[in-house]
């Protein structure tokens, strides 16, 4: 345990999907070290994740960093409303008061950061986009996940960590009887389980893919998650053998009846996808063109693949579906180590200053 501390947590996005849950995370790896957490969220962010939890956050501006594909003219736009928010975070800092600020990923990381900054607060950035590395990781204790390019380099910097996603360990407590309620009419308990997802919003390459596994006459349950950014996607479901779920809050029920993922190449579900020993073919530029090579960083247990190479490659994770498996047993322990990790990287941090 740490003495009575405070850490104010800056998140990218609309406080929904992949950063408001690795931002969450680390506060409840926080908290159970002592550690008080708030949050804040970009003025237009819904921030429904927050608000099922029954947790409220303040509101600053966090715009979007320009990501992993940004073009040079959106990165100085970019870079001018970075500014402009950061001035803005940094009175938000002074009325708060935290020990510490955690910047969480893209936007979130670099105005949190530079906010700490102007108010002489600690700082901690949370990082996977090459922006948020080039600006962090001059003025900031850093931790680099998985998607970061820093994340396969060698690295000699004291003030630069690496930790791989932080998964809540509650995830594996799923339950299998309770996903078989909320399944629809259809499903066969009796063929294997492909989970399709992009996390959760639902990109228009994902709900292509189980159609092109559909229409290959792959023998499975195709189990679509994920809100679609546009409703027409749904066209895409017209096979019987697959099921569009939408968006659920029951992913560690519907993991226990998965044999094999098809995600993206990011993110927190394939670290998940490893907690559960679950083979993952990372289906390949589907966000805006992003390429994180996470086949590299889990040798052996993720497979690539483009649209029109699916059905192929996931015969191919079929047959070598045990050999898989057990390579995820390499990454599963230190994953659900990461949250305490950078839990307690965070506080070194705020005791050091």
């Amino acid at each position: 345990m740490c003495d009575l501390m405070k850490a104010l947590l800056f998140v990218t996005g609309r406080g929904i999907g992949g950063d408001a849950v690795t931002a969450y995370n680390i506060s409840q790896a926080l908290i159970r070290k002592g550690v008080e957490c708030e949050f804040v969220l970009d003025h237009t962010a819904p921030g429904l994740l927050f608000e099922k939890k029954g947790i409220k956050w303040h509101q600053s501006s966090i715009p979007q960093a320009g990501g992993h594909a940004a073009t040079k003219s959106k990165l100085f736009k970019a870079s001018i409303k970075t500014l402009n928010a950061s001035v803005e975070a940094a009175r938000l800092c002074r009325q708060i008061h935290p020990n510490v600020v955690v910047g969480v990923i893209g936007g979130g990381a670099i105005v949190g950061c530079i906010a700490a900054i102007m108010a002489r607060i600690p700082a901690v950035g949370i990082l996977i986009t090459p922006m948020d590395a080039k600006v962090c990781t001059k003025i900031a204790t850093t931790i680099v996940l998985p998607e970061s390019n820093l994340f396969t380099r060698k690295m000699n910097d004291k003030k630069i960590y690496k930790a791989y996603s932080p998964v809540d360990p509650k995830i594996v407590e799923g339950n299998p009887a309770r996903a078989m309620k909320k399944i629809p009419l259809g499903y066969d308990a009796k063929k294997p389980t492909i989970l399709i997802s992009s996390g959760s919003t639902l990109f228009e390459d994902m709900a292509r893919a189980a159609s092109r596994l559909g229409e290959e006459g792959i023998d499975a349950n195709l189990m679509v998650v994920g809100e679609p950014l546009e409703q027409g996607y749904k066209k895409h479901f017209s096979y019987p053998n697959v099921f569009y779920l939408g968006y659920i809050d029951w992913i560690r029920d519907l993991y226990q009846l998965v044999d094999l993922a098809i995600l993206t190449d990011d993110g927190m579900m394939i670290h998940e996808a490893m907690v559960f020993q679950l083979p993952v073919v990372a289906l390949l530029g589907v966000k805006y063109g992003r390429y994180h090579n996470l086949a590299e960083v889990f040798e052996g247990a993720v497979l690539e693949s483009n649209l029109q190479d699916l059905p192929a490659v996931v015969k191919k994770a079929f047959k070598e579906l045990e050999d898989m498996k057990k390579k995820t047993e390499h990454y599963g322990k230190d994953i659900l180590a990461a949250a305490d990790n950078i839990a307690d990287a965070i506080i070194r941090t705020a005791k050091k200053e």
